[in-house]
C-alpha cells in the first residue's frame, strides 16, 4: 500500500495578487494629487525639490545594493521613489540641493540600508531624514516662501513678510498660531487651509483636499487600513476642541488643527507604513491615539509648532512593544480550567 506523505508550510495560507512593487507604486501614484498642487503653489522651484529627492533616493539605493553585493535591480521596486518623494513633500519651496542630497543620503544609508533595507528599518525613513534636516539645518527647513496669489502681501495671518534673498517667506498657519495666537487667529480661513492654495508650509502638505484624494485611494485599494489614520485624527481632534473650548483666544479649533500641517500626510502615508507601524488592528488604533497625543502636545506646549514627525518616530519606538501585548487570540482558544 503507498504512504501518503502530507507537506506542512508555514503561514501565510492565504495568497492575494499583491506585491512590494504594487504596493509601493500605489502608493507613489496616491502622492501624486499633492504633488500637482505643489507645483501649482510654488512653480517649478516643486518640480526641482522633488524630482532631486526622488532621483537622489534611487540612485544612493543602487549604490548600496551594489555595495552589498545585492540585485540593483531591487531599487526599483518602489520603495526609494516613495521615500524620496515623502521626503520631498515634507521640504519647503526654496530648499538647497545641498541639503536634499544630505537628507536622502539619511534617508536611504542611515535609515534603512545600515539596518538591512526595506523590512528592517525600526524608524520611517522619510521622517528620520526630515527631523534631521530640521535639526542640522533649522534656518532653511523653516524659510516658507509665499505660494502662488500672495506673492504681494505685507501681512500673513497676523505675521509680517520677510524677503528671503530672491524670495518673500512668511510663517506657516502652525507657526503663526505659536507666535501670536490672539493675532493671528482671526485671519483663519479653513477653506484655504483645505485646498491649500493659499497656504505656506511643506510643498505636500499645503492641501488637505490633495492628500485626502490619494488616502482614498490607499483606502480603495486595501493598502492601508483606516485605524491608524483614524485614531490618530480623532485624537488631535478631541484634545483640540477640549482646549479650544476651554480658551478660545489662546487655542484654535479643531478644524484648524486637523488641516494645518502635515497632520494628513503623516497620519496617511507614514504612520501606515508596513514595517514601522504596529500589525494588528488592536496595536493600531493604541499606535494612532499615541502619535495624536503626542503631536497636539508638541503643537499647543512644544518648541515646535508642528509635531506630527516627532510623534510618528517616537510611536515607532514603541512598535515592538505595542505588537507584544496586542496579538489577537487564536481561533478556537480558550483557557485552561483551574484543575484545583
Amino acid at each position: 500500500m503507498k504512504t501518503r506523505s502530507f507537506i506542512v508550510s508555514g503561514a501565510p495560507h492565504i495568497h492575494e495578487n499583491s506585491s512590494i512593487h504594487k504596493i509601493m507604486w500605489n502608493v507613489f501614484a496616491a502622492l501624486i494629487p499633492a504633488s500637482f498642487v505643489s507645483v501649482y503653489a510654488f512653480g517649478m522651484d516643486s518640480v526641482r525639490v522633488l524630482g532631486v529627492s526622488v532621483i537622489s533616493c534611487i540612485v544612493l539605493e543602487i549604490i548600496a545594493l551594489l555595495f552589498m553585493g545585492r540585485n540593483w535591480k531591487a531599487a526599483f521596486d518602489g520603495s526609494a521613489a516613495v521615500t524620496g518623494l515623502l521626503l520631498g513633500l515634507t521640504l519647503p519651496a526654496g530648499i538647497s540641493t545641498g541639503i536634499i542630497l544630505v537628507g536622502a543620503v539619511v534617508a536611504i544609508i542611515i535609515a534603512k540600508q545600515v539596518f538591512g533595507g526595506l523590512g528592517n528599518n525600526p524608524f520611517n525613513p522619510a521622517l528620520t531624514s526630515r527631523v534631521f534636516l530640521l535639526i542640522a539645518f533649522p534656518g532653511p527647513l523653516t524659510t516658507w516662501p509665499l505660494p502662488r496669489g500672495l506673492e504681494n502681501i505685507k501681512d500673513f495671518m497676523g505675521v509680517a513678510t520677510v524677503k528671503a534673498g530672491d524670495a518673500i517667506t512668511t510663517a506657516t498657519p502652525l507657526g503663526a498660531i505659536k507666535e501670536n495666537a490672539v493675532k493671528a487667529m482671526p485671519s483663519i480661513q479653513v477653506n484655504d487651509l483645505f485646498l491649500g492654495v493659499h497656504t505656506p508650509g511643506s510643498i505636500g502638505e499645503i492641501s488637505a483636499l490633495a492628500l485626502l484624494i490619494g488616502a482614498a485611494w490607499l483606502l480603495y485599494k486595501k493598502i492601508i487600513t483606516w485605524h491608524i489614520p483614524v485614531a490618530t485624527i480623532l485624537t488631535v481632534f478631541a484634545i483640540s476642541l477640549l482646549t479650544h473650548l476651554i480658551s478660545p483666544d489662546k487655542y484654535a479649533d479643531p478644524f484648524f488643527h486637523l488641516f494645518a500641517g502635515g497632520l494628513i500626510i503623516g497620519a496617511f502615508f507614514m504612520a501606515t507604513d508596513y514595517v514601522t507601524a504596529p500589525i494588528f488592528n488592536k496595536g493600531k488604533l493604541i499606535y494612532g491615539v499615541g502619535i495624536g497625543i503626542l503631536t497636539i502636545i508638541i503643537r499647543l506646549w512644544g518648541g515646535y509648532p508642528e509635531g506630527v514627525s516627532f510623534a510618528i518616530l517616537l510611536m515607532n519606538s514603541t512598535t515592538p512593544l505595542i505588537d507584544r501585548f496586542t496579538v489577537p487570540r487564536p481561533f478556537g482558544f480558550r483557557k485552561a480550567r483551574n484543575q484545583s
